[in-house]
């Protein structure tokens, strides 16, 4: 009998999404979501602040979709943050909150979608430095 756990040894690699790179505490979603800098796209609010290495948190409530909706929204946006490093600040912790409509987009939306938002998302972190002036910067 294995003591594996899933996702272990599975030979994916660069594909691993692992503990590390995962915001797991709810201090620290409270945290970036009340001194991180907000970026705005149709489907989602992302917010980034600054930290010591790419971490990534996902909130989706009960109102945008049904438990298997929220965990396929979950879902695609961890693979676009695997796959995608490039649209994510480095050294920023990001928190995703999904909006309505956000389960009717496939995985090539979403990372367009993220793709819109890589600059404002870049400027957000800069500007969530400390001492830098208050303001959300926004993408529509």
């Amino acid at each position: 009998m294995s003591t594996r756990r899933a996702g272990e040894g599975s030979g994916k690699g660069a594909e691993a999404f692992p503990r590390s790179a995962r915001i797991l505490r709810r201090g620290d979603y409270l945290r970036v979501q009340g001194q991180g800098r907000k970026v705005h796209t149709p489907h989602f609010l992302i917010m980034v602040l600054p930290a010591s290495q790419r971490r990534l948190g996902i909130t989706v409530t009960k109102r945008v979709a049904g438990a298997v909706g929220r965990n396929r929204i979950k879902r695609r946006l961890r693979e676009a943050f695997r796959r995608n490093p490039g649209l994510f600040p480095d050294d920023c912790e990001v928190v995703v909150v999904a909006r309505r409509g956000a389960l009717e987009l496939d995985y090539r939306a979403v990372v367009a979608e993220l793709e819109e938002a890589r600059r404002p998302l870049a400027r957000a972190a800069r500007s969530a430095q400390p001492g830098a002036p208050q303001g959300a910067p926004r993408s529509h």
